[in-house]
């Protein structure tokens, strides 16, 4: 009786061990949102530009989205709508795939390729593996080798977008005779910042030069030239808020949307930097809070990273075109050369050219994508810069917030008026262009 009753126990173990190997993997939005969080905690570590930052949210994001559009009947492939981008191989067998474990497979594989410190992915990539792995093996291993399979499609495609290229091209040279011309700017006075990013393969603009602005006013110190106001207002601005005292709503809009990575805090005879987000991220971000708000679902949620990553990412070619042409002078040097040394701005200045301004094109651009995935007049708080000491900001819709991030920059004494407006036009009229060109959802 013993013997049978424990043949009976060794039964049902081996028994309850199938069935736990054969689990349905549920994987969640907040799995993916995760993902994306960590490849950003990763690239502030790793320090990117924000161009270089875009390109990497772009790549991952389509290569999840492409994965999520053979499953889902509702989004369609991008293959055929952005450039050169071919179709991504179908699935062997679709029974044994789930769609959400590849995507993030090949998601968290770009991510890796993209990055510096890949351990950092590696690592919070194969205990995701482990917990998959637990549940269903098969069906775990046969999503991994498609999700990878994929991922070798769109690095293939990634890997001819001219970026390599660009890594080896001379560095800006910079114009000391021409007044009007950018200068590095203090504390660390670096070099102008990926001045070949125009020659980067854009994903559904034409071409860098297709949403080429008006030039800026020429360069004038004379009273009552167009340029000469500008700078004046920069320099009133910065001087009213010194009355205000650090409390100002000006100087927490201008520290909000600072968002620059390269910020040098120097202490004696040590320069160090501190560590922030993007301007791109932080529309990442805003994309993450707007998906939970609306309770997307896992598509949707990949749907507007990737829509709105490509935005970003167009924003920043078509700005950096507009950048290094018509290379202008930042306001701290004309200020402190024409009209008070001792002049500094609230925010650091960013190591690139003035007209346009980055932040404003690229807001402009995500927001005009978030709006047409969630809808106008969507309210939320953003509370993307909590941990970077920050409060949380409200706003009522996406294009309140592009406008406030906008403005942070005149507040913030790094750009002028035009840099501003023109460049907030700039993104907008990009970002309709991108919305109205591709053809994602079905229905």
């Amino acid at each position: 009786m013993k013997e049978r009753l424990s043949l009976l126990a060794v039964v049902l173990m081996v028994f309850t061990s199938c069935q736990k190997k054969h689990e349905a993997i549920i994987i969640t939005p907040e799995e993916y949102h995760k993902s994306v969080d960590k490849v950003i905690e990763v690239m502030i570590h790793d320090i990117f530009s924000p161009p270089v930052a875009s390109r990497i949210f772009a790549y991952p994001n389509i290569a999840a989205y492409e994965i999520i559009a053979q499953k889902d009947d509702r989004y369609k492939s991008l293959a055929g709508q952005i450039h050169d981008l071919t179709p991504i191989p179908e699935p062997k067998t679709r029974d044994s795939i789930n769609f959400e474990v590849a995507a993030l497979v090949a998601h968290m594989q770009l991510d890796k390729n993209l990055i510096f410190s890949e351990d950092r992915i590696v690592s919070y990539r194969d205990s995701l593996y482990a917990v998959w792995a637990d549940k269903n093996e098969p069906v775990f291993n046969a999503s991994k080798a498609y999700g990878l399979e994929v991922a070798e499609h769109i690095a293939a495609w990634m890997n001819k977008d001219n970026y390599k290229q660009t890594r080896t091209m001379p560095k800006f040279s910079v114009n000391s005779e021409d007044p009007s011309r950018w200068q590095p700017t203090p504390p660390a006075y670096m070099n102008g910042l990926e001045p070949h990013w125009s020659k980067i393969r854009p994903f559904a603009i034409d071409s860098a030069d297709q949403f080429k602005p008006a030039p800026p006013p020429d360069f004038s110190m004379e009273e009552g030239s167009k340029f000469y106001e500008e700078v004046m207002e920069v320099y009133e601005v910065r001087k009213s808020m010194i009355g205000k005292g650090d409390k100002s709503d000006e100087i927490a809009i201008a520290q909000f949307w600072d968002c620059n990575p390269y910020v040098s805090v120097t202490r004696g005879h040590l320069m160090f930097a501190t560590k922030k987000i993007t301007p791109g991220a932080h529309w990442i971000g805003i994309t993450k809070i707007a998906a939970r708000k609306s309770d997307a679902d896992f598509a949707k949620t990949v749907y507007a990273y990737t829509k709105t990553s490509i935005a970003i990412a167009d924003g920043f070619i078509s700005c950096w075109d507009e950048k290094y042409r018509s290379n202008l002078i930042r306001p701290e040097t004309v200020i402190n050369e024409y009209i008070d040394d001792s002049w500094e701005p609230v925010l650091q200045t960013p190591p690139f050219p003035e007209y346009t301004s980055g932040h404003s094109v690229v807001s402009g651009a995500a927001a005009i994508a978030l709006t047409d995935i969630f809808g106008d007049n969507f309210a939320f708080d953003d509370d993307t810069e909590v941990a970077y000491g920050l409060p949380v900001r409200s706003f009522s819709s996406f294009n309140q917030a592009s406008d406030e991030a906008a403005l942070s920059r005149m507040y913030g004494g790094i750009h002028y008026r035009a840099a501003i407006e023109v460049g907030i036009k700039q993104g907008r009229s990009l970002g309709k262009y991108i919305v109205d060109k591709l053809d994602m959802t079905k229905g």
